[in-house]
Order: C-alpha cells, then sequence, then structure tokens
C-alpha cells in the first residue's frame, strides 16, 4: 500500500497556531460537511487548547461544539489531542477523572485520540491509553520530536517501540517547532519502520519552511499518514497545506485521491470566514529559520505574542525569543508543547519583563521542578532549583499517584443549579474558576 493519507488539522492544531483558536464553532460548522465530503484518514476537531479557548475567550461549550461538528462529520473519523494524565489542562488529574473524561470524550463523539506526556515520561500515559482503550476507541501514541544535547534518533526509536508495547494503535511524531529536517526524517524511517508494527503518523509544522520537504522525504521512507491544514490557516507557524500536500503527491504512486476541486471550494469558503477575524501577524505566515534556535510551536508562538500585548511590551517579543532556549536548557529540556510550552514561555517572559532572571518564578515552573508534571528529559541546574524550591526534594513516583479520586468531590462542590449535564462536571475539574463563570453566564446569573 502506497497510497497517502492525510490527517486535517484546521479545526484544532492549525487554528491553534495560527489564530490564538478564536474560531467559532459556527464558524467551523460552515465547512464541516465540505470537509466530511473531502476523505480525509480523519479530521483533528477538539482537544488541544480548543476546550479552554471555547469557555474563556468564546463564551461556548466545548462538548457542545464536539457534538456539532460530528453531526455535520459523520462520515470522517473525529481525532482529538490528549495531554495524557493532563487531559486537557495544565496539570495532571486523579485517575478517576481521566477516565471519566475519556469515557464521555469518546460517547460525545471521538473516534481517535492522540496522547501525548509533555515530558515524554510514559508513566503518565499509561492510564490514559488504557482507558481509551478499553470505551473502544483507536489510539495513537504520540511522542514529542525535538532537538537539544540529549534528544537523538536512537533514542526516539527507543520510545517509540515502548510506546507501542504499551498497546497503541499508531505511532505519531509531533515535530510542533518544525525542527525535523528531510534527512531527520530519513533516519528515523529507516531505523524505527523495520521494527515497528503499527503505522507511523507524521505531524510538523512549517515554521522553519523545511515541512514540506521532510514530509516528502518522510513518504519515500515509508510514512504513509501525514497531518496537514486548509491552506487558509496552513504554513507558517501552522501545519503543511493539504491541498499542497494533495497536488504534490497526484499521479504519483502516493496519491492521495483526495478531489482538489473540492478543497478548492473549502478553502475559497474559509477564507470567507477568516475576514471576519484580525489579520494574522506576518511573523506567523513567514518562514522564520530563527526557530531552529528557539524552538517555539507555533500555538505557543501566538500565545506569547498576545501576552505581550497584553503589557503593551510586543517589543520585548524578541528578547523573550532569545531567552527561551536559556530557560529551557536550565530546566533540563523539555519538549515545548503545552503545557511546557506555557510555563517555559512565562519564565522568559518574567525574566525580560523584569530585569531580573528568575525574579519571578511561576508556581507552574516551581512544580515543574518538584516533579509533579513527571520526569523532566535531562537534569535540572541546581542554582535555578534552589532559587525555585529551596532545599525541598523533588517527587520521583507517578505525579497522579499522590492524587486520592477527585469525582465524587467535584459532583458535591459544583452548585448542582448551575449543572446542565455530566460532563458539566469534567469541565469544572479541569478549569475550576472558568467553568464556573461560564456556567453561571450560561445560567444567566450574572
Amino acid at each position: 500500500m502506497n497510497r497517502v493519507y492525510l490527517t486535517d488539522t484546521t479545526f484544532r492544531d492549525a487554528q491553534q497556531s495560527m489564530l490564538a483558536t478564536r474560531l467559532t464553532t459556527e464558524e467551523l460548522l460552515s465547512i464541516a460537511g465540505d470537509m466530511n465530503r473531502v476523505g480525509f484518514y480523519a479530521m483533528e476537531v477538539w482537544g488541544g487548547a480548543t476546550f479552554d479557548a471555547c469557555l474563556r475567550y468564546l463564551n461556548e461549550d466545548p462538548w457542545l461544539r464536539l457534538r456539532a461538528i460530528k453531526e455535520k462529520v459523520k462520515d470522517t473519523k473525529a481525532s482529538m489531542l490528549l495531554r495524557g494524565q493532563s487531559l486537557l489542562g495544565y496539570q495532571h488529574y486523579p485517575d478517576d477523572i481521566v477516565e471519566k473524561f475519556i469515557t464521555y470524550a469518546y460517547n460525545n463523539g471521538i473516534n481517535i485520540f492522540r496522547i501525548f506526556d509533555v515530558l515524554d515520561d510514559f508513566r503518565n500515559l499509561e492510564l490514559p491509553v488504557k482507558a481509551a482503550k478499553k470505551v473502544g476507541a483507536n489510539v495513537q501514541g504520540q511522542i514529542l520530536y525535538t532537538k537539544s544535547p540529549i534528544h537523538s534518533i536512537e533514542k526516539y526509536v527507543e520510545l517509540a517501540l515502548e510506546l507501542e508495547k504499551m498497546g497503541v494503535d499508531a505511532i505519531v511524531f509531533e515535530d510542533m517547532a518544525g525542527l525535523m529536517s528531510p534527512f531527520d526524517a530519513e533516519k528515523l524511517c529507516v531505523s524505527l519502520l523495520p521494527e515497528l508494527k503499527v503505522p507511523l503518523f507524521l505531524h510538523c509544522h512549517s515554521t522553519s519552511g523545511m515541512a514540506m520537504m521532510t514530509y516528502l522525504k518522510a513518504v519515500e521512507s515509508g510514512v504513509r499518514y501525514l497531518d496537514t491544514a486548509m491552506s487558509p490557516l496552513a504554513m507558517g507557524t501552522s501545519n503543511p497545506a493539504t491541498e499542497t500536500m494533495v497536488a504534490a503527491l497526484k499521479d504519483s504512486m502516493y496519491d492521495t485521491r483526495l478531489d482538489l476541486e473540492l478543497l478548492k471550494i473549502i478553502n475559497e469558503k474559509l477564507y470567507t470566514v477568516l475576514e471576519g477575524h484580525n489579520s494574522i501577524p506576518n511573523r506567523f505566515l513567514q518562514v522564520d529559520v530563527n526557530v531552529l534556535t528557539y524552538q517555539i510551536p507555533g500555538g505557543m508562538l501566538s500565545n506569547l505574542y498576545a501576552q505581550l500585548q497584553q503589557y503593551n511590551a510586543t517589543d520585548k517579543f524578541q528578547q523573550v525569543l532569545d531567552e527561551v532556549p536559556r530557560v529551557r536548557e536550565e530546566l533540563g529540556y523539555p519538549p515545548l508543547a503545552t503545557p511546557a510550552s506555557q510555563f517555559v514561555g512565562a519564565q522568559a517572559a518574567n525574566n525580560v519583563l523584569s530585569g531580573e532572571r528568575y525574579k519571578i518564578i511561576p508556581k507552574e515552573v516551581k512544580n515543574y521542578i518538584r516533579g509533579f508534571y513527571g520526569k523532566p528529559p535531562g537534569e535540572i541546574d541546581p542554582k535555578v532549583m534552589k532559587k525555585a524550591i529551596g532545599d525541598e526534594e523533588p517527587i520521583t513516583c507517578r505525579p497522579a499517584d499522590l492524587f486520592e479520586p477527585a469525582w465524587d468531590k467535584i459532583r458535591a462542590e459544583l452548585d448542582s443549579s448551575l449543572v446542565e449535564k455530566e460532563e458539566d462536571y469534567l469541565t469544572y475539574a479541569m478549569f475550576p474558576q472558568v467553568a464556573r463563570d461560564f456556567f453561571e453566564k450560561r445560567k444567566g446569573s450574572i
């Protein structure tokens, strides 16, 4: 089988990378029916930052969004990105909350759970993978691709084979910052594919300008599953363009067999949708080779810029970008995906804006150093550790082992008059204050 299959990320990662996840459900539904007819392997429609953004910025219920999309996308598998034991939040949650969330997400329409841990600490994937398999979902185990003195092709092969043993249905490499070169991809495929029994998916971002070349080299090296986005929200800090990939492989042995004319219709509709949004900053549309140094993924880049706008400090953007790799090294080279991208970015911004490095250390950075996110990939700078947590000893167990079951407590804590459905308790478990504010607005009490 040589045909290449595409998972389209327009509804999730593409808009997260380009528009800080601000497309409304109504806007997505305007193209959902046409997207369903394309014949994608899957559509990534939920997860990542979409859940938080629905509540916090759009005053929308993310569960109702999922149901509405699935009504329109009946013939295409719906995929979501799940942050392992962190679900869709920014900390770890008790096992019973994780199991409940996965069950309800599946029942609301998710067919494929793409599950990762921000530190590639697979202890944090065991329960989510088991829970997703239990409900009958397809489970993709995702590994975060980054570069540092402690990351190598050999290490990635080892991680992939370890993840395969956990029973996942596929392995995904997510190159969230566009760091994977074409020849990196070839080396990875040549080393891994002969050993791997499940399909290999590749998810690259175009920030550095290499992703299309990397995809082609990966295809020639045996990869048959790629992630792309519709062109109005593609390239730059987002994923390679769906239409471009379809055209590039057309009439070859790798032909995707997708209809370019239908994609053109969707393209035009999506451009119309985007007219209602602020224009995408040029730096998110253009090639930025500096990403090979600061390694910031698209979603983090757009959100970091938005945060600096709030402080009228966009003139400090480049300084913050320059500070990110220093902070990352001092914190043991965590891959820059959520939530690590948020707290590394916040620390870098604090270091620049305060005028003194580590004068202000966010709670999330302290918790990371304490081991509450799992085992860091590398060693944390002793001076930074001392400044953050003093003489406290970091934990060495799986973080969720420290938690008591929380479902009954959550149900008792949330005012039942604010609850319309069982899923509301899960929303509250992940985002207590944001959820309560949303529920009160929904009820009309404020």
